[in-house]
């Protein structure tokens, strides 16, 4: 296996990975996620692609073809009077194509975000996972992850509207 960055020859398998994340979050919160989408498009990615504060690193096999994918955003240092300022790698989406998990392709891609993180001068890696997401919760766990914030939510009823 190798990681590199991705490439437009890989839209194809980044979009089916893409589908393979929305079922999850789909069958998580229907609420929210429209099933059979993606969230972007392959115009979205080829731009995403060109953008080095948001890069997309490629898990590949001894072939070159796509087996996992790490969406990341470079956020610059926050300015703000009660915060110290620190630059943060965001991941914004991890995909490991389900025919490879349990392989420690999502480790590897983690740890390489993590150089790269390092690289840029980034105090800390960051991200987001749904609740309800149960294995993805514990492989960050597994890899060294730690909850920072919690955002709650609370569904409206118009109903209620007065």
């Amino acid at each position: 296996m190798n990681i590199r960055r991705a490439q437009e020859k890989d839209i194809p398998k980044i979009t089916a990975l893409l589908e393979q994340v929305l079922t999850i979050h789909a069958d998580i919160r229907p609420d929210i996620f429209l099933p059979h989408t993606t969230k972007y498009n392959d115009a979205e990615l080829k731009e995403i692609l060109k953008d080095e504060n948001r890069p997309i690193y490629a898990a590949v096999n001894e072939k070159d073809e796509l087996i996992g994918y790490v969406f990341c955003q470079l956020q610059p240092p926050v300015s703000s009077n009660n915060m110290v300022p620190h630059a943060i790698l965001y991941i914004d989406d991890l995909c490991v194509d389900a025919s490879t998990r349990g392989m420690h392709v999502g480790e590897a891609l983690f740890d390489y975000v993590k150089q790269e993180a390092l690289r840029m001068g980034c105090y800390e890696v960051t991200l987001a996972v749904w609740e309800g997401n149960d294995s993805a919760r514990g492989f960050y766990e597994h890899v060294g992850l730690k909850p920072k914030e919690t955002i709650m939510e609370c569904i409206l009823d118009p109903k209620e509207k007065k």
